[in-house]
C-alpha cells in the first residue's frame, strides 16, 4: 500500500458499523451529528477528533483502537 493510500484510510468506522449491522444514519442520530458528517468520516474524507472517536467507541461498545487502522 502506498503512503497516500495509508493516509486516506486512517479510521475504520465504516467497517466497525458494518460489523455491528449499524448505519451511518444510526450513528449520526446517536452523536447528534449530521449524516453527511458521519458519511465523510466513514469515507475517510475527514477524520473525527479523538474526543469524537472516544464517544463513538463508547456508543459502539468497542475499544477506541478498534476504530483506527494500525500505522505499523
Amino acid at each position: 500500500m502506498s503512503n497516500n493510500q495509508q493516509n486516506t484510510m486512517l479510521n475504520r468506522l465504516k467497517a466497525a458499523l458494518a460489523e455491528q449491522g449499524k448505519t451511518n444514519r444510526w450513528l449520526s442520530e446517536q452523536l447528534g451529528k449530521s449524516e453527511n458528517t458521519v458519511s465523510r468520516w466513514c469515507a475517510n474524507k475527514v477524520q473525527p477528533s479523538i474526543t469524537q472517536l472516544n464517544e463513538i467507541a463508547t456508543i459502539l461498545d468497542v475499544d477506541i483502537k478498534d476504530l483506527l487502522n494500525p500505522t505499523r
